[in-house]
């Protein structure tokens, strides 16, 4: 074709458009001003990615900036994740700016060769299902571990490389409550979720199968269960998973019809209050041997001083909590769930964690802090108010190549971490992205015992509470004890547990290894 008649092409089309736009009635802005009014529209769309690579600055964007995904990035690639030249956070003015206090002189000796910490195992200070005498209690070998994240709301290549990265690492990896599928078992040591709509374990009718739930944990490397209650970015709200998500094989996976909308209802129907969530806790121990949690955002109160005083009579009790802030993430959720339902992390798990210390039971159950604490400043504030584990979900995510486009909800996320789209999933090699995944791991529990290192520690779960404080400008600090109103002992292990860890962290002891399984 003639560069004439493509010049010619030129004004048809834009007349073309000229005239559908004056007719049409949906969008008042193009009637008034045809084809440029396109261009407000295409702004809009690639809005996210104007402000991600030119507009914000490293500290501007939510839920993660430039600066915290770029370490992410360059943890994940083993590339040089350090910063040169000194801060650029505003530590003179910022009001809440956290800081942690390193100590000059230290009881214990910590090596300190440059990449030590990297090949050192971080395993938790506390044996899962331990108090309890479950059958098949076991030490974590890792204080970082993967959150809950479905099959259906990721892609299938997206939790392959996920759970090859976790075996990796040796972490654990939550399945989310979408079942457990072919994915899940690339070889990583498992925590089963148990939603609202027993996807997986469920009869035709949809109603918890306790058979079908022991047929799976006994074909998978499944270490402990999981009872979704809440999830931090949609309490009480349950879940949808679109009709164009669910695909044959997870139709198959979660036990629904293929092709239809699967709704997650907001509250469970095997049990009605704490009571019957303990019995429902004892079932699920007593026909698996395998420690029982709950994991759930924290909104009202009395659900966790009613839990605490439940098991404060030693018969039942759940082996651990999972907290998860109101900041945490979502394949979908209405705004208003997500901006404005839940605590956050910080004051949730703080109420939390004190209805328990005021029991006396914080030794007995491990406490697990969930909503984007996959940074080592924000998982150290974690450890020091008493979490023993985190769990990271949106993290991994970006280590397996997520941009943070904030496309998960519409089936079209273009790096193929979160569509069930086969064409967008084939971009995401599993062989590729798992080591990404293994190496963002190993590197932020590296980060975590530099930190414990600088402050005096062997291990994360010694740091305190006074340990750190929040700076309101350069006027004053307040430790976080005093923040939270802890009072004396709060968020520290007992003396057996704090000696337990310290001599599981010495080489030289030649236990960390005996002792973890």
């Amino acid at each position: 074709m003639s560069k004439a008649r493509w010049f010619g092409l030129v004004p048809a089309a834009f007349a073309a458009v000229a005239t559908h736009d004056l007719f049409q009635k949906k969008h008042s802005l193009l009637r008034n001003y045809p084809v440029l009014g396109h261009g407000r529209y295409l702004l809009e769309t690639i809005g996210p990615e104007l402000r991600q690579y030119i507009v914000a600055g490293n500290d501007e964007e939510r839920p993660f900036s430039r600066a915290q995904r770029s370490w992410i990035y360059a943890s994940a690639k083993g590339e040089n994740n350090y910063i040169g030249f000194g801060t650029d956070n505003d530590v003179e003015d910022a009001e809440g700016y956290l800081i942690i206090k390193h100590r000059t002189f230290a009881v214990v000796d910590q090596p300190t060769a440059n990449h030590h910490s990297e090949t050192v195992d971080l395993p938790s200070a506390k044996v899962l299902g331990g108090p309890r005498n479950r059958p098949k209690a076991f030490r974590p070998g890792s204080v970082v571990n993967i959150s809950a994240m479905s099959f259906g709301s990721l892609s299938a290549n997206a939790i392959a490389a996920i759970n090859r990265g976790a075996k990796a690492a040796g972490a654990l990896h939550n399945t989310g409550e979408g079942g457990l599928s072919e994915h899940h078992r690339q070889g990583g040591d498992l925590i089963w979720q148990i939603g609202t709509g027993y996807f997986g374990c469920r009869d035709e009718r949809g109603r918890f199968d306790i058979e079908r739930l022991k047929d799976v944990v006994a074909s998978a490397p499944v270490r402990a269960l999981e009872i979704k209650l809440s999830q931090g970015a949609k309490p009480g709200l349950g879940g949808v998973l679109p009709a164009a998500k669910v695909t044959a094989e997870i139709a198959a996976i979660r036990g629904v019809p293929e092709g239809q909308d699967v709704i997650s209802p907001s509250r469970h129907t095997e049990f009605r209050d704490c009571d019957s969530l303990l019995d429902f806790v004892e079932r699920l121990a007593s026909e698996t041997g395998l420690p029982v949690g709950v994991k759930s955002a924290v909104g009202h109160h009395d659900f966790w001083d009613e839990l605490a005083a439940q098991m404060a009579k030693g018969d039942r009790g759940v082996d651990f909590l999972t907290i998860d802030g109101g900041e945490g993430g979502t394949g979908a959720a209405p705004l208003v769930f997500a901006d404005g339902v839940a605590l956050p992390f910080y004051v949730g798990f703080t109420r939390v964690y004190a209805a328990f210390a005021r029991a006396g039971l914080t030794d007995q159950l491990t406490f697990v802090g969930s909503g984007k604490l996959g940074l080592p400043l924000s998982a150290t504030a974690a450890f020091a108010l008493g979490a023993d584990m985190i769990n990271v979900a949106r993290e991994a995510m970006l280590a397996v190549g997520c941009l943070q486009t904030q496309k998960c909800h519409t089936d079209t996320c273009p790096t193929g971490v979160a569509t069930q789209n086969s064409w967008l999933a084939h971009g995401l090699d599993p062989a590729v992205k798992a080591p990404r995944v293994t190496a963002y791991l190993q590197s932020l529990r590296r980060d975590l015992l530099k930190v414990s290192e600088a402050v005096g520690v062997l291990h994360p779960s010694l740091i305190t509470p006074d340990d750190l404080e929040l700076l309101f400008g350069e006027r004053h600090g307040v430790p976080l004890r005093e923040v939270y109103g802890y009072e004396p002992g709060w968020g520290q292990l007992s003396p057996g547990l704090q000696q337990e860890i310290t001599t599981l962290m010495v080489p030289e002891t030649g236990e960390a290894t005996a002792n973890r399984h």
